[in-house]
């Protein structure tokens, strides 16, 4: 038209930029812009009202701000547009101060400005100012507007309050069946897909015809809730009805079949669509990665490419969550290359996985860089590289991570605050995990169940039994992770009978028990040597509650059998399994083997154990201890060269202690403290009362073949007992010790713990590999049985 020299008049320069704006190509907007101000339309209310829009739609919402308040003439259209700016670029906020100025300078509201103002407090789950518009709303005589009325259906549902919404829309004088999805939608966002099924009937019986969406949002519902059953029903409607050739209709069906388990029907659906755009095949590959199938997934992905389909950011986190569940650093790196060419490197979500997927393959050093040189971060990206550090027994780093958050002004969420008292759980740092208590009651996550119940257990983790009971009895709402995390605690400080009647308890109350609540009971009958209530609880599991025993309850029975000295009975036992006994299950009776010093038993399980895990240092080590408890050198010469072949190194000892709010960590035989000096001398201090008292070092613990004198130093320099010297040296007289170890605590620092918390007069906490000692006046609360 411009080539042709025909002047545009506003009215084009008003469908170009909608055109700009739909396809927010902003470059051309600008250009547009420059147009309008040589042609002198700029003081046009409709053209600067749609300037408005094109930049907000464009995500330039300070450019459509200053055009907004630059403009001299302004009427509804041009609040809404910059109303609708705010909303659309996730600035509720904005969107409902504007608001007040609008009425502030006079200018009425129309429909289309509540509808988008109830879109604000949707997405900023604003229930407030969303009941103080609805109040307007009704004055104005707007609730009878079927649009503005099925926003506000959509607005309480969206904020929780799905009584409200179905209130609102009972009492609706017309309906359509954007008002129907917005109410099925409300009742599936807050998972009652009963209750959206239900509507989903009604509207049929009052001949209201579903579409498209109506269909997708019940898939989502019933993937939610994993109702198989109901998915295939509306499975065949969907065929009848003719919607099995919508793209974003099959997507979810997949994503339905897969969710509910069924990967092969989600396959079969997939491979029989007409039509596949990314969703459909990010679907897939999350359906793969939910079930555990992450080599299908990343076949899958494979075959898109092959296919020319281009990934986005979803594909690509879903197929990094793939990645670190299969522990495929390969395979991850190759995608991180990938997600670099496409530019996707940027988006928080993506980086964030990233960091996820190297932390999971035990690339923390990795992981970290990545999460330094994100360009943006947020409280998840925070939370994901807390929880790298957790499980590889880095929880000092993880707090000193926290510290370094709150510096730069990232306010924690409950997920923060989980993830950090699991990391003082698994160091012992009691006063730690008290700050942090304290900074939960100020921030108000206290009612939070999850966050209340992982209370519990650092508390519990800690030795402190009586104040995870105390937090337990006061919690506002337990759910079966609260009841299981407190017995839990008592079978790891050995109160069995505390968690045999906190079991009973349960179940009085109505909280049915899990996998997890089992282990922990079965876990405290074996700790206890109670052998008769330990098969009585395994052989009710089912009856009792349905739970299916797991490898899992079988190697908490093999523990139960093994330490109270009935071996042949736990080898049996292990024989008669209906299901493959896994590592765990012949470690079990391995160590079991040790405790008891049986040879032929251990050497079994032994061989188990490395057809299993060839390169795992545990079993070696025990079947050594085996070896030289029981006096047979040759044997145990065989057993190193073994272990040297297999190229298999032992996992060295750690302890932590925490004094003055400081963790402080040594490894056998440390001499890296700033007080190795100091400690030393205590331990020659230790060392020298107890022989005074009966201590006899037990060399047998020591598996180098070397003179007895360097094995007793050896001994001498296990890293719970350089850790005991340490509090020693540094905490006032009687003031108890914690430790925390990464392994089970030998033989030999068990008995001389008991004797030091004699001579010092000391209370002496171990928390070990396997559950806590509290060593007291030459006692330990496990009987010496462990």
């Amino acid at each position: 038209m411009q080539e042709t020299g025909l002047a545009p008049d506003k009215v084009l320069f008003v469908v170009v930029l909608k055109a700009c704006a739909r396809l927010a190509a902003l470059e051309q907007g600008r250009q547009l812009h420059s147009d309008i101000i040589k042609r002198g339309f700029q003081s046009d209310v409709i053209v600067g009202s749609t300037l408005v829009n094109m930049y907000a739609k464009c995500g330039c919402t300070e450019e459509a701000r200053e055009l907004f308040d630059n403009m001299s003439e302004r009427n509804a259209v041009s609040w809404n547009a910059m109303i609708a700016g705010y909303a659309q670029n996730g600035l509720g906020n904005e969107a409902l101060a504007l608001y007040e100025q609008m009425k502030q300078d006079g200018m009425q509201p129309n429909n289309i400005t509540f509808v988008l103002l109830l879109k604000a407090c949707a997405s900023l789950a604003a229930l407030e100012q969303g009941q103080q518009l609805h109040s307007e709303i009704i004055k104005r005589g707007f609730q009878s507007d079927v649009v503005v009325a099925s926003t506000l259906v959509d607005m309480y549902a969206k904020c929780g309050c799905t009584e409200d919404a179905r209130e609102v829309f009972d009492n609706m004088s017309v309906r359509d069946v954007v008002s129907w999805n917005a109410m099925i939608a409300g009742y599936a966002q807050n998972r009652l897909g009963k209750e959206a099924l239900a509507l989903y009937e009604q509207m049929k019986q009052e001949g209201m015809q579903p579409n498209n969406v109506t269909v997708v949002l019940l898939l989502k519902a019933f993937a939610n809730l994993v109702a198989l059953e109901q998915g295939r029903k509306l499975h065949s409607e969907i065929i009848k009805r003719g919607f099995l050739s919508d793209v974003v209709v099959a997507s979810s069906l997949v994503d339905m079949y897969a969710k509910c388990g069924c990967t092969e029907d989600a396959r079969e659906l997939f491979d029989n669509m007409s039509e596949r755009d990314v969703v459909s095949w990010s679907a897939m590959i999350a359906g793969y990665a939910q079930k555990g199938l992450g080599k299908e997934a990343l076949a899958l992905y494979e075959q898109m490419k092959q296919e020319g389909m281009q990934p986005n950011n979803v594909t690509f986190i879903l197929l990094l969550k793939a990645c670190a569940s299969l522990g495929a650093l390969e395979q991850g790196k190759q995608l991180h290359s990938e997600i670099i060419k496409r530019g996707f490197q940027s988006d928080v979500v993506v980086g964030s996985t990233l960091v996820d997927m190297y932390a999971k393959c035990g690339c923390i050093e990795d992981a970290r860089e990545l999460f330094n040189n994100m360009s943006e971060r947020d409280v998840v990206s925070w939370n994901v590289m807390l929880a790298g550090y957790a499980p590889n027994e880095l929880g000092k780093e993880a707090l000193a991570l926290y510290e370094q958050m709150k510096q730069e002004g990232m306010q924690p969420n409950n997920v923060t605050f989980v993830l950090l008292l699991k990391a003082c759980a698994n160091l012992a740092a009691l006063e730690q995990g008290k700050q942090l208590h304290s900074e939960i009651i100020k921030r108000g996550f206290q009612s939070d169940v999850v966050v209340s119940s992982t209370l519990v257990d650092m508390y519990a983790k800690c030795g402190c039994t009586e104040d995870a009971r105390k937090l337990f009895d006061n919690m506002s709402e337990r759910d079966v992770v609260s009841w299981s995390a407190m017995i839990a605690g008592y079978a790891q400080n050995g109160l069995a009978q505390e968690a045999l009647a906190l079991f009973e308890q349960m179940q009085r109350e109505g909280t049915k028990p899990d996998e997890v609540t089992y282990i922990s009971v079965l876990s405290a009958c074996a700790h206890s040597g109670l052998v008769d209530q330990g098969r009585y609880v395994f052989d009710s599991m089912y009856k009792s509650h349905g739970v299916t025993p797991t490898k899992e309850h079988y190697a908490c029975m093999v523990d139960l059998l093994g330490r109270a000295g009935c071996l042949a009975d736990a080898e049996l036992f292990i024989n008669k399994m209906p299901i493959q006994p896994d590592s765990v299950v012949w470690m079990t009776l391995l160590g079991a083997a040790r405790n008891h010093g049986h040879v032929e038993i251990g050497r079994r399980a032994f061989d188990h154990v490395v057809k299993l895990e060839r390169k795992n240092a545990a079993p070696y080590v025990l079947l050594s201890n085996i070896f030289a408890a029981a006096g047979r050198k040759d044997e145990l010469a065989k057993i190193r060269n073994e272990m040297k072949e297999a190229g298999v190194k032992k996992v060295p000892g750690c302890s932590w202690i925490e004094v003055d709010n400081q963790l402080h960590a040594f490894v056998v035989g440390d001499v890296t403290h700033p007080q190795s000096k100091e400690i030393q001398a205590e331990l020659d201090r230790l060392v020298g009362l107890m022989k005074k008292a009966g201590y006899k070092p037990n060399l047998s613990f020591v598996l180098d073949d070397v003179e007895d004198k360097e094995k007793e130093n050896a001994l001498c320099r296990h890293s719970e007992k350089l850790a005991i010297a340490f509090g020693l040296v540094n905490t006032p007289s009687g003031t108890p010790i914690r430790i925390k170890k990464n392994l089970r605590v030998c033989g030999d620092c068990h008995n001389a713990t008991k004797i030091i918390s004699k001579i010092v007069g000391r209370d002496i906490s171990v928390m070990d590999a396997n559950r806590y000692h509290h060593f007291k006046e030459g006692f330990c609360s496990c009987g010496d049985y462990w």
